[in-house]
């Protein structure tokens, strides 16, 4: 059997950090099992979804390497949706209700003082064909509701949860299609799961009573419940709920305005909730040959953003100049530049202002100029070499006594205007002789 899983954003808004962990939970699995990664587009509100928010998907998923192994979108199987829906009609399973939003408040309301879980009571069973046409002549229109078959419980042994029985007898029907003859998520999502032989459904612990429910459907549709896993959600470094200002944030921020790289993201959100410590990763290879849903935990999994900073240096740390080389808009930059700068980067747009201090102008700050005038003397003629830093800080040393902060700090400060930075071993020959006596002279160069 061909493991199969999905991933279905709706295409109402943008891809955030929730977004994506679902996305990368479902993609390590059916990667470490040779499976399939399906993306659904689910576009059943049409009102709402629009060409760009897809595109956005595409470009965010892409762009963190999660590539989908087949794809569609539910607005083109409304066709296959309606002949279901007839179906369960004439089973019966599927039955017209005529409340308003506000009556079924009333009704809750009522309910819930009394003690009583808020389950509709299942009232339109009742209405004879009389009072149907009644209600539809004062310009009501149905909602249609699933008939779940109770008092039941739904069992199943979820990969991350374990033994979970959910009561149905503390249900409502769930509504599957809306007054205006939209659908709801539900329906669609397990019509597809049949059709496109779903096996395993791997979401948010949000939607275990959701599953229960959908799991009377599968067998209504005729298909057979895939196994599930249920995650636990994201929270705050606090514990608090996470929004988007709380730390849910934008993949397309993250990228274009944050400039973080991708496996920073994806380091920190595949081990995010698990006992597996967070670590940097280069490539997801790791990442898809020790993934274990045995290892996620049912607590909540706290994203602190601060993380992804940390992540994000540690991961341009090893990076060769091979793999950002395309990225660097910048004349003159090379390996050897590279290779001395990147043990200072937090984002790889940190080179730009790396390169400035090579480049110029840069204006030095000197604090003691006799003190630079001798230096300034004792720097050795000929070409400039990763060597002759040592020589020339040796001399200094030897001529004023100078030693340790006392010696190097004026230097760095002299050459690159900054108190901190890369080795100046390296910068030195990079900024070469013209520049470095010029500021040492404190001119701007």
């Amino acid at each position: 059997m061909t493991i199969k899983v999905r991933f279905a954003p709706s295409p109402t808004g943008r891809l955030h950090l929730g977004n994506i962990r679902a996305a990368l939970i479902n993609w390590l699995f059916a990667r470490q099992q040779g499976g399939d990664f399906i993306l659904r587009i689910d576009d059943t509100d049409r009102q709402r979804s629009t060409a760009e928010y897809e595109q956005g998907i595409r470009d965010d998923l892409t762009w963190l390497g999660l590539e989908w192994d087949a794809h569609f979108r539910q607005s083109e199987r409304f066709d296959r949706y309606n002949s279901v829906v007839e179906t369960l009609k004439e089973q019966g399973l599927l039955y017209p209700c005529y409340e308003t939003a506000e009556e079924l408040e009333i009704k809750r309301k009522i309910q819930l003082s009394r003690g009583l879980p808020p389950v509709y009571d299942r009232a339109a069973l009742t209405l004879s064909d009389d009072e149907r046409q009644k209600l539809e002549a004062e310009g009501r229109r149905p909602h249609w509701r699933f008939k779940l078959d109770v008092p039941a419980r739904v069992d199943w042994t979820d990969l991350i949860r374990g033994d979970v029985s959910i009561d149905l007898g503390s249900v409502s029907d769930p509504i599957l299609i809306r007054e205006d003859g939209s659908y709801l998520y539900t329906l669609p999502s397990v019509v597809d799961d049949v059709d496109y032989g779903i096996t395993h459904i791997v979401r948010g612990e949000d939607h275990v009573t959701n599953s229960a429910v959908q799991t009377q459907i599968f067998k209504a549709v005729g298909g057979t419940p895939p196994v599930m896993a249920h995650f636990a959600l994201l929270t705050g470094k606090g514990g608090e709920g996470l929004s988007k200002r709380s730390g849910a944030m934008a993949i397309a921020d993250l990228r274009d305005e944050a400039g973080l790289e991708p496996m920073s993201i994806l380091s920190l959100l595949a081990r995010l909730g698990s006992s597996d410590p967070i670590e940097a990763f280069t490539t997801l290879d790791p990442l898809v040959s020790q993934f274990d849903f045995g290892k996620f935990s049912r607590a909540a999994a706290r994203l602190d953003p601060a993380e992804l900073d940390q992540l994000n240096a540690k991961i341009l740390h090893e990076m060769p100049f091979g793999a950002v080389s395309n990225r660097i808009d910048l004349h003159g930059v090379d390996e050897t530049f590279w290779n001395a700068v990147r043990p200072n980067l937090t984002k790889l747009s940190d080179v730009t202002d790396w390169w400035r201090i090579v480049d110029g102008p840069v204006v030095p700050v000197i604090e003691n100029a006799d003190h630079m005038v001798k230096v300034r003397a004792l720097l050795p003629d000929g070409d400039l070499t990763t060597e002759t830093w040592k020589i020339w800080t040796d001399a200094i040393k030897a001529e004023t006594g100078a030693k340790g902060r006392a010696l190097f700090l004026p230097l760095r400060q002299a050459l690159t205007g900054q108190s901190h930075g890369p080795d100046m071993s390296v910068l030195l020959p990079l900024i070469g002789r013209d520049k470095a006596a010029a500021r040492l002279e404190g001119r701007k160069a």
